[in-house]
């Protein structure tokens, strides 16, 4: 791992070019450049840091960096780590992989599907208005199905452990000939 001392605040080029590209990758996915950075920072530490600290390493305000703490505090992806002898609050990241993907994806479901989901189910009251054209209905239905699925499918993700999951990801395009083997045998009725 590489160390991010306290004596210099210049990075190494390899944990510089790391934080940036975290951080545009996290802005193309609709987090805040500086809250992506300052993530990537505490990934590769080695040590719990101050906000001083990632202010200076990150060339950020402070306040930037106390607001970007304070999302990354709320996504469970960083928290306060006590230091003795030390009154300020340190932080550290979450650097188990499957747990940050998992935070992440929670974060995103509650932001984005679980409204979506709430949106479709409050539709499908009013479904049988019969103004609402046979189109319309089947429409959705098949998005009420999809939602529910969709949310089925990552509640038992939940539950597969993250060694099972890492089979299934390596398996690659061997799921997917599986599954059309399976599929074509089972219902031929379902389309591709």
């Amino acid at each position: 791992m590489t160390e991010i001392s306290n004596e210099s605040s210049k990075l190494p080029q390899a944990v510089e070019e790391f934080v940036l590209r975290w951080g545009d990758m996290g802005g193309q996915w609709g987090v805040n450049r500086s809250v992506a950075q300052i993530h990537a920072l505490l990934f590769l530490s080695d040590r719990p840091l101050t906000a001083e600290d990632i202010a200076d390493k990150l060339d950020m305000a402070r306040s930037n960096v106390s607001n970007s703490l304070k999302e990354l505090l709320a996504w469970k992806l960083a928290w306060k780590a006590p230091m003795l002898g030390d009154r300020r609050d340190h932080y550290v990241a979450e650097t188990d992989l499957w747990q940050m993907a998992n935070k992440v994806a929670q974060g995103r479901k509650e932001r984005e599907i679980d409204p979506m989901v709430a949106a479709i189910r409050v539709a499908m009251a009013g479904v049988d208005d019969p103004r609402i054209s046979p189109v319309v209905r089947q429409r959705l239905h098949s998005m009420h199905d999809f939602m529910n699925t969709v949310e089925g499918w990552y509640r038992q993700m939940l539950d597969v452990p993250p060694s099972q999951i890492m089979t299934l990801i390596r398996m690659g395009s061997k799921v997917v000939g599986l599954l059309k083997f399976v599929g074509g045998r089972n219902s031929k009725a379902e389309p591709d």
